[in-house]
């Protein structure tokens, strides 16, 4: 077998695989992406894209694409009633990212795009900037870590031709039943089998008779059995039925005409027309990785979690772990970084997928049902190595606010939203002035700030100093910056790690800036 050397193996072509390349890519690291599967996926799976992941796209440009592709923003509503026909139906929206005084908390509200469709966008993107370095149809056989790299044998699954490949990280993004961290030892806690459920692709034609209640999710109450997810609020719909012991009848996934019969009842017509395309049984875990890295190999996404689906934030959770993940991958192999940067994303990624799944966990509980948070993501405050907590802050853990976001521009925090005005074709909030590396955000154009990072550059660390206020870019709402940086009329510069996130605040040009980025970096 041939040998070929990349920086980053990543394993899994599902939505966190593919975000990370494109990611990888953005930053400028070579790397190969293998994903078993010989296509995207077929059935829809996860379908909300929350606002957080709505940021990560419209960072890497495909925010108006994934947007494209999912259902309209005015069914983006949860249904309740007896069956699809109910008189007395209720119909709620989400919550939405703005806060009591009405101001937007991101510039990209989440919405409802199935997996077999988002999987599509990310791929060609993936694809565009890595080419052929994106495999689909080829499998992990097996690796060994030798604690200064990872040799790994891949397979064309076509063909049964092998390859090694040898690179310096490994990273599983490969689902649940992760071959990745099966490999690496590391073990999962937590309890399994919640629920188990059936779900039955379908085409019928609905869309008239959802016309004046049409919704992301039909949830179902008594009598009614499951729920359904519009697909297109059409003709293209999912119906999750409940495996439970004393089910009747029994079900058997392969006879599509019983299918067909409790769709029917479920939707409360019994002469629909109704073409079962295909099903697939799931089982409901609440799950989470004992570390997230094990010397040369790291998880994402599913396999570092299993998060119950209620609530919507499993996917989401996973592509906050590609962005978290692709930025310390590029400075470690950009050799502008130590390798205990890594160590950093464990700390601050695990908390959070802890979190959620105690959330989920509740939802799923609930009697009386639960909304769809789109801004919990938005209020992640990290706590780690990689962030320098302000004078006389005392670290807390990492975490998320379940009461709700509250902007800020605390160290650790998520760059706050500030809606921006200029010329056309100029950012439109602060989070546009993010990156693609480091990001220093004055109030206002500042030569001494510009001189400290010229510094900073001339040492190899990708730094970029954007004044929020300058020539024709101005706040829509004068002073909003200055008020979230809470430092007065001088006002404070920010340093924005290339994720979003605060890593340093300060307000005297004569910091040592090269030596805040050293601490962050662990270089």
């Amino acid at each position: 077998m041939t040998v070929s050397q990349t920086p980053v193996l990543v394993v899994g072509g599902g939505p966190v695989g593919l975000t990370m390349s494109a990611l990888l890519s953005g930053y400028g690291v070579d790397h190969v992406l293998v994903e078993a599967r010989s296509t995207t996926s077929r059935h829809p799976k996860a379908r909300g894209v929350s606002a957080r992941s709505m940021e990560v796209f419209r960072r890497i440009g495909l925010e108006d694409a994934v947007r494209s592709a999912g259902l309209p923003a005015d069914q983006v509503h949860f249904y309740r009633g007896r069956d699809l026909v109910d008189p007395d139906f209720v119909r709620t929206g989400p919550a939405r990212p703005s806060g009591a005084d009405g101001r937007e908390r991101t510039p990209s509200p989440g919405i409802i795009c199935s997996q077999d469709a988002l999987e599509p966008v990310l791929l060609r993107h993936a694809e565009h900037l890595a080419g052929s370095r994106v495999r689909f149809g080829t499998r992990l056989v097996s690796f060994t870590d030798d604690g200064s790299g990872v040799l790994a044998v891949v397979e064309d699954t076509a063909t049964g031709t092998r390859q090694r490949l040898r690179a310096d990280w490994l990273v599983g993004c490969d689902g649940a039943a992760s071959t990745v961290r099966a490999g690496a030892g590391i073990a999962m806690e937590g309890p399994t089998g919640l629920g188990r459920y059936l779900s039955v692709r379908f085409e019928a034609p609905l869309g008239r008779v959802v016309a004046d209640r049409a919704s992301a999710s039909y949830f179902l109450t008594a009598p009614g059995r499951g729920g359904f997810m519009a697909v297109d609020n059409d003709r293209r719909w999912i119906y999750q039925y409940p495996l439970t012991a004393d089910a009747e009848p029994p079900v058997d996934p392969s006879d599509h005409g019983l299918l067909a019969g409790l769709i029917r009842t479920a939707a409360g017509i019994p002469d629909l027309d109704v073409t079962v395309r295909d099903t697939m049984t799931w089982r409901m875990d609440a799950r989470l990785a004992t570390a997230y890295r094990h010397s040369r190999v790291l998880l994402a996404g599913d396999a570092a979690h299993a998060v119950p689906p209620t609530g919507g934030h499993g996917m989401n959770t996973g592509i906050g772990d590609a962005d978290n993940l692709a930025w310390k991958l590029a400075a470690v192999t950009g050799g502008y970084a130590g390798d205990a940067l890594l160590d950093s994303y464990q700390a601050e990624r695990r908390p959070i997928a802890r979190q959620v799944i105690d959330i989920s966990a509740a939802n799923a509980r609930s009697r009386a049902g639960y909304r769809i948070d789109d801004e919990l993501l938005l209020t992640a405050t990290y706590h780690s190595t990689a962030v320098v907590p302000g004078a006389g802050a005392t670290p807390g853990p990492t975490t998320l606010a379940a009461t709700g976001y509250r902007p800020a521009c605390r160290p650790g925090e998520r760059v706050p939203h500030v809606r921006l005005t200029g010329g056309p074709g100029g950012p439109r909030s602060t989070l546009d002035l993010v990156g693609p590396g480091f990001t220093l955000l004055t109030p206002t154009d500042s030569p001494a700030w510009q001189r400290l990072a010229e510094g900073v550059r001339a040492a190899g660390v990708p730094l970029t100093v954007r004044a929020v206020i300058s020539g024709a870019r101005q706040e829509a709402d004068p002073g909003q910056w200055r008020r979230l940086t809470g430092t007065g009329a001088a006002g404070a510069a920010v340093l924005v790690r290339p994720d979003g996130h605060v890593a340093w605040r300060g307000t005297d040009p004569a910091e040592d800036l090269h030596a805040v980025l050293r601490r962050i970096l662990s270089s």
